[in-house]
């Protein structure tokens, strides 16, 4: 697993975080009413994280990389008490725009995931994270580490993750990347990934042909390097699930439409797992 130092963290983070907040605009302009959609009692949760998560009512929940908090809203309106941190400027300033005309109760703080967590005193019943999280992050036995100091004793971590293993494939199927690689990958950027399915609350074609003009780094982290980092952190896990679907998302060309805005492999293609989900215990 590779090791960075906090300057060459700081640098990494830094640099996504300035590629998020070129994207949040292409992202959010395909996305119809989110307010009125919240407002009317709409939620963007898909039904695999909510039976994860169980029930929020009156839990305070911290939800990791909220982005612009539209997840984070829906659980408040479950009834969580909600607090949405991010590293990124313009998703965080969108999500309490969000949250102040929906008038669902959530705090959002600005701020590098491992800063806070390291520095804050709030402690939690549930942190939360899903889809696209992990893989922005350098360090995860730090996330881990992280993730087990603002759990009070007996909260969760539950995790709903795109599995690792599709990310060595292009769109096409074709092989792209090792599985098992170290250290960081100097992208493209943020793309514009948000399409039909992934705006539950009506999709517009908004911005056309976008192209990031700051880059991005990602980093891969096997379904074991998560389980033993979590391990490591103390967390016990619970519940460990693959799915072989994805949630709003054509990971791979001629994917099969599912029922839920859902896809499964192209009927040509093996099965493969494409989401994976964990739930452990402080």
């Amino acid at each position: 697993m590779a090791r960075f130092d906090d300057d060459q963290r700081r640098a990494l983070h830094e640099q996504n975080r300035r590629s998020w907040n070129a994207a949040t605009e292409a992202h959010n302009s395909h996305k119809h009413d989110q307010a009125g959609f919240l407002k009317r009692g709409g939620c963007t949760l898909f039904a695999d994280e909510l039976e994860l998560l169980g029930d929020v009512d009156g839990l305070d929940l911290v939800h990791l990389q909220c982005n612009c908090g539209q997840d984070s809203l829906s659980l408040a309106r479950r009834g969580a008490r909600v607090t949405g941190v991010d590293i990124a400027d313009a998703p965080i300033a969108f999500a309490r725009e969000l949250a102040a005309e929906t008038k669902l109760p959530a705090t959002f703080h600005r701020a590098d995931l491992f800063d806070w967590m390291a520095t804050s005193d709030a402690r939690f019943d549930v942190a939360f994270a899903s889809y696209g999280t992990i893989g922005w992050l350098c360090d995860l036995d730090r996330w881990a580490r992280g993730v087990r100091r603002v759990l009070r004793s007996g909260g969760r971590l539950v995790l709903l993750e795109f599995h690792p293993l599709v990310w060595s494939f292009a769109g096409s199927g074709a092989l792209a990347e090792p599985y098992f690689l170290d250290g960081a990958l100097d992208e493209a950027g943020v793309r514009d990934y948000v399409g039909v399915d992934l705006a539950p609350s009506g999709h517009l074609d908004g911005v056309q042909e976008f192209a990031n003009p700051e880059r991005s780094f990602g980093f891969q982290w096997t379904v074991a390097q998560i389980l033993q980092s979590t391990v490591d952190a103390g967390l016990r896990i619970e519940t460990v699930r693959e799915y072989p679907y994805a949630n709003g998302c054509r990971l791979f060309e001629d994917m099969t439409p599912l029922e839920g805005r859902r896809y499964g492999m192209p009927a040509c293609a093996p099965a493969m797992p494409l989401m994976f989900g964990l739930v452990a215990r402080a």
